[in-house]
């Protein structure tokens, strides 16, 4: 039980300490929504799990886009050999992502990479803040401040963000120690999915304290969820993806 012990202490850990910046990480997000905006989320590797979090799952927000690299064949028309694991390094795949997608001036960005130095997120944060959208960057601080960036402006997602929720993890992702070096048990995932979570809730419920109903999807597999969700889906037409 020594990973599940250490996982729920730092996830404990992780929403104590990140409770300040949750708060302003929500209010982002209700003042885009209440503006008639869109919650974009990207991920690459193992962050796109976080994007999914956050973009069209049960209990989420129906105002909401998953951007990963899979748009360039998906929407972009490029062959699936381009998804290679090294194209998230590769700064000139930004552009192409946001320009793929249908953003707009109200919409807010959620930007996900535990390490916050590869590429392709760097220049999207500089295009999403030059865009002028508010950027909301989910990363691990110890992490990224121990890492050279790799993209040509030496900069990091935590340099750009207006808001930084740190997920906790330690350089390396795991945390468990192996006999003579190494360690095994990543963690990113897990704190940075409580963190999404965390900020959605936050802003529903924000929401509900304006007293608005909340955008939410239900669960396809629950009575009536298919014609909630596709009801809620009209009023953004031509704003959210849900692929192909």
């Amino acid at each position: 039980m020594t990973y599940a012990t250490k996982v729920l202490d730092l996830a404990r850990q992780v929403a104590e300490s990140q409770a300040e910046p949750v708060s302003r990480a929500a209010a982002l997000l209700v003042t885009s929504i209440r503006a008639g905006g869109v919650v974009n989320a990207f991920g690459s590797g193992h962050s796109e799990a976080i994007a999914m979090e956050i973009a069209g799952r049960a209990g989420g927000l129906v105002p909401s886009n998953r951007l990963s690299p899979r748009d360039l064949v998906l929407y972009g028309g490029q062959p699936p050999g381009v998804l290679t694991p090294e194209l998230e390094r590769d700064p000139a795949v930004a552009r192409q992502i946001y320009d793929l997608a249908p953003v707009e001036p109200d919409d807010v960005f959620v930007l996900v990479s535990s390490s916050g130095v590869n590429g392709t997120v760097v220049e999207l944060a500089k295009i999403v803040k030059d865009g002028g959208h508010p950027l909301i960057a989910i990363t691990s601080v110890e992490h990224s401040t121990r890492m050279t960036s790799r993209h040509p402006s030496g900069g990091k997602l935590l340099d750009l963000a207006d808001v930084v929720l740190d997920n906790g993890a330690p350089y390396g992702d795991a945390i468990l120690d192996l006999p003579g070096g190494g360690s095994y048990g990543a963690v990113s995932t897990i704190t940075s999915a409580l963190l999404a979570q965390l900020v959605v809730t936050e802003a529903v419920d924000a929401l509900v304290a304006l007293g608005e109903t909340p955008p939410i999807y239900l669960s396809v597999n629950v009575t009536g969820g298919d014609e909630h969700n596709k009801a809620l889906e009209a009023r953004y037409a031509g704003r959210i993806r849900r692929g192909k």
